[in-house]
């Protein structure tokens, strides 16, 4: 089925779930299916541009994911970064600007020191946008929110009666970007795993039991054209 250029959703979010199951699968060491998995952030972010989708989140490392073995969170880190330098010229050649959405002062001084870098370096760009979620956590996300909220009525900024559902909007990280209209989980995992929990109140789910790893454009554009066969009522009957 070939996609309607007209149906196509301005923002994309991704759970990039099934690294360590995919190298599990292959007696490889878990550092490995994230590797792999960085192929597949290039190639979606690829079909992106070729697709016409404005914006992209990928869910790159939520605020629990700091339980893992350090020596996990190491390579993960050490990855972000050769991510970053390598990533970097395309994000130039296509005009795509990165933002970062999260708690990043979480994150080592190095990996910090690349993403502002990248960047500052992007922030002119208007033909794209990669957001990564790093250190994030979406009930997180509304607490800042309702902490920043509260703030403002407390020194008399804000009356409570005044705060509406776009004033909580308006306070989340990335208040500017049009939420999600497509959520798309690897795995076969059905959870949003405290993902954009406000923002994807309305976004269609696609859920496939490809592993991320394995994810690239095809995979890509079989979720488009599911979601350009869903009707998006938004509450209502139509």
């Amino acid at each position: 089925m070939a996609l309607d250029p007209e149906k196509i959703p301005r923002h994309v979010a991704i759970i990039m779930d099934g690294n360590g199951r995919w190298a599990k699968q292959r007696g490889m060491p878990r550092i490995r299916g994230h590797q792999v998995g960085a192929d597949s952030v290039r190639a979606v972010l690829k079909a992106c541009r070729k697709f016409g989708v404005d914006y992209l989140t990928l869910y790159a490392f939520s605020s629990e994911n700091w339980v893992r073995p350090k020596a996990e969170i190491r390579g993960l880190m050490t990855l972000l970064r050769k991510f970053l330098r390598e990533q970097a010229f395309e994000l130039h050649d296509n005009e795509v600007r990165l933002r970062v959405i999260g708690h990043k002062e979480d994150l080592p001084d190095a990996v910090r020191a690349e993403l502002d870098r990248v960047i500052e370096e992007t922030a002119h760009y208007q033909k794209g946008t990669l957001l990564l979620a790093l250190s994030y956590g979406s009930r997180v996300e509304i607490t800042d929110a309702v902490r920043a909220i509260a703030e403002k009525v407390r020194c008399g900024e804000l009356a409570p009666d005044t705060i509406t559902e776009q004033t909580v909007a308006g306070h989340l990280y990335a208040p500017d970007v049009p939420d999600p209209d497509l959520l798309i989980r690897t795995s076969g995992e059905y959870r949003i795993s405290n993902f954009l929990l406000w923002q994807c109140s309305y976004s269609e789910l696609y859920v496939t039991p490809v592993l991320w790893p394995d994810f690239r454009e095809a995979e890509f554009e079989a979720a488009l054209v599911n979601y350009q066969g869903r009707h998006r009522r938004f509450g209502g009957i139509q």
